[in-house]
């Protein structure tokens, strides 16, 4: 139901187990005889997508020869006959039933017009024509512009076309010029120029806009709310202001709106309906977020309190949950956040490589075929990697000494003389002990001008006790200095402090400590400012205390912090550091907290942004191609598949080529 790439935010989700004729069936008995069942209506239409919703219409009419939206009419009544209705229309089908009813008649509701035309999508817009045209036979811009006036029409008229830019790259120059224009079509004009504000509110895309907006506070010294309030009045003022809060944020804007038809005395049942209805299958999750931020009480509180009876529960079942009271209802992103914890602290995942070591194991007869593969004229590329990536690390290390027994060379040199490029890195990769290779990447990103900060992140926030000791040993015998000594010349402040914490290894192994995680949910809680309580520590006191429990405390211990911590302020642990921190040192809790959570999802993550777009990260891809091809590259393949909806194998298979393509997909280890 969301779009590829895009996590669902709506309320309302597909039914599993869905069958059309048996719902069809059951509203059929819900109506049948005297009165109606309307308990049974509202569960089973509330549950049902807007897809599923329209296949029952069909069905109904199959099965008994009478219209469904028909007989709901005429059994139910009022405002729960509204919404019920509303629910069975498509959502094209039901913006275009509020706008006729918004225009027809004496009089017209400029806010039902201004709400659905200032925050719809291009394609909605369009399917909102379409379906107009389709159940009215009329034209919606002819009966717009006969009904309305001025410059509020002439914008309504632009928004019909449905022709917003949506291209997200944004030319820095046009931001600064528009910005421009619309002071000078306003503040700086003796009398507005509307047109002005008309073209660029119309036709810029949001991400484009919302960069003008801020441009536009630079220059003027004002949000572009407060000028268009003193340059533009009446209807065309309120459109005009929609339309930038839905550019800001539509979940914001509809928020805003939910709460004003509920506050006060009366409620606006029609805006409630549109609203809660329109929203449903596509961002009310996040509505309701902002809705308890904003007004500190949940959207299902204010429905609950302000309407009633079959009405009442059947806009609670479309809003899909409480928000209220930190430690017994939390937001809904929250409450993911958390069953994602607990689903973290039971999962009992057996963790797989994709390279196993090959039975039947000849050591010297490996030397031989790799030996004849580069021997003479040119080089058997094909024949290095059947051999190489088909080995376990262990045997590696065999056919190396084999090869040196038998040829008295070195196989390394000898790899190293005939491949280049990325197969040459990967190859001579696979040939180091898991410790050398991590040793030779974290030399490789503190030596020289300029630290890859990505890098120590990446090995020193993933890597075990036993895996930090192994490259320890293996970066004093390769250079010659400790490691710990690098990290702390090349890095400064808390993120040198993270790194060399982490070098020490010391993490704790055992299981959790339930007290203790309370009190350490706490420390996190105060530090990133989130806490109720204030503490009697100092701000370096608590910092300190926070990058110890980050980087000493066990994997199960750290995953109950993390789930006190949501119980404790209604924030996901990952989110909140995102937000409250910046930099290497976010970034480096970042990565802790996401590998505790989940290590393969880490890493399936860390490939997928190696390959989209234009170009490749090579250096990171081979790196965790190599590092990982023992560990758990088989989970993450999995992994990658459920968060890109794409599997790692064809992804790879589209970004790269040539020979380091058949070796990293001989890594990979098959298509899922």
């Amino acid at each position: 139901m969301a779009p590829k790439g895009k996590v669902y935010r709506g309320s309302v989700k597909d039914f599993p187990g869905f069958d059309a004729s048996q719902d069809a069936e059951a509203l059929y008995n819900a109506m049948k005889g005297f009165g109606s069942d309307k308990e049974a209506i509202l569960d089973l239409i509330t549950s049902r997508s807007n897809k599923q919703r329209v296949e029952i219409c069909q069905a109904y009419k199959s099965l008994y020869g009478k219209d469904l939206i028909a007989d709901l009419k005429y059994e139910l009544t009022g405002k729960f006959e509204r919404l019920i209705v509303s629910l069975m229309r498509p959502p094209a089908y039901s913006d275009a039933k509020e706008i006729k009813d918004a225009i027809a008649g004496i009089g017209t509701d400029e806010k039902c017009l201004i709400e659905i035309l200032a925050s719809r999508t291009n394609q909605e817009i369009h399917d909102l024509v379409a379906a107009y045209k389709d159940a009215y036979e009329r034209d919606l811009e002819a009966d717009i512009v006969g009904d309305t006036s001025g410059h509020f029409k002439k914008m309504l008229v632009v928004l019909l076309q449905g022709t917003r830019e949506e291209d997200d790259v944004v030319s820095e120059d046009l931001v600064e010029q528009d910005a421009k224009d619309l002071l000078e079509a306003g503040e700086l004009k003796w009398g507005t120029d509307e047109a002005q504000f008309i073209y660029i509110l119309g036709r810029r895309s949001k991400q484009h806009l919302r960069l003008v907006f801020d441009e536009y506070l630079k220059i003027s010294g004002k949000p572009i709310e407060r000028s268009i309030r003193a340059e533009l009045s009446g209807d065309f003022e309120k459109l005009m202001l929609a339309v930038v809060k839905c550019v800001r944020s539509t979940a914001e804007y509809f928020a805003e709106r939910l709460y004003k038809a509920m506050k006060g005395l009366g409620t606006r049942d029609n805006t409630l309906i549109r609203i809660m209805v329109s929203r449903s299958e596509i961002d009310m999750l996040d509505i309701r977020e902002v809705f308890r931020t904003k007004y500190e009480k949940s959207l299902y509180n204010m429905i609950k309190e302000d309407t009633s009876g079959e009405y009442k529960k059947a806009l609670l079942k479309l809003c899909g949950g409480d928000d209220d009271a930190a430690g017994e209802f939390f937001p809904e992103a929250a409450q993911v956040a958390y069953r994602m914890w607990e689903l973290s602290a039971v999962a009992k995942v057996e963790l797989r490589g994709t390279v196993q070591p090959t039975e039947s194991f000849n050591d010297d007869g490996d030397a031989q075929v790799l030996r004849k593969a580069m021997k003479g004229l040119g080089t058997d590329e094909g024949a290095i990697i059947e051999v190489l990536t088909q080995r376990s690390n262990a045997q590696r290390q065999q056919i190396l000494k084999a090869y040196k027994a038998h040829y008295g060379r070195d196989l390394m040199a000898d790899l190293k003389s005939e491949l280049s490029g990325s197969l040459a890195k990967l190859i001579l990769g696979l040939m180091l002990t898991p410790a050398q290779y991590d040793a030779k990447q974290l030399r490789k990103a503190v030596e020289g001008a300029g630290t890859d900060e990505s890098v120590l992140i990446e090995i020193m926030a993933t890597r075990n006790n036993q895996e930090i000791a192994a490259i320890n040993e293996a970066y004093q015998e390769a250079y010659h200095n400790r490691l710990e000594d690098d990290l702390s010349s090349d890095t400064s402040g808390h993120f040198k402090r993270i790194l060399v914490s982490l070098a020490l290894g010391n993490r704790d192994e055992g299981p959790e400590n339930l007290t203790q995680a309370h009190e350490d949910a706490k420390v996190v809680a105060e530090t990133l400012k989130l806490a109720d309580v204030s503490s009697n520590d100092s701000s370096d006191s608590l910092e300190t205390r926070f990058l110890s429990i980050l980087c000493t405390r066990s994997y199960p211990h750290l995953r109950r912090v993390f789930q006190e911590f949501i119980k404790m302020t209604n924030h996901d642990v990952e989110h909140a550091i995102r937000k409250r921190m910046s930099g290497d040192v976010r970034d480096a809790f970042v990565a802790i907290v996401r590998s505790v959570k989940n290590k393969p999802a880490f890493f399936a993550d860390k490939l997928y942004k190696s390959m989209k777009g234009a170009g490749t990260d090579e250096r990171t891809l081979t790196r965790i191609m190599v590092s990982r091809s023992e560990i758990d590259l088989f989970n993450i393949r999995g992994e990658f598949m459920d968060l890109f909806d794409k599997s790692l194998h064809r992804m790879i298979e589209k970004d790269t080529s040539g020979d380091y393509r058949k070796a990293l997909l001989a890594l990979c280890g098959g298509e899922d």
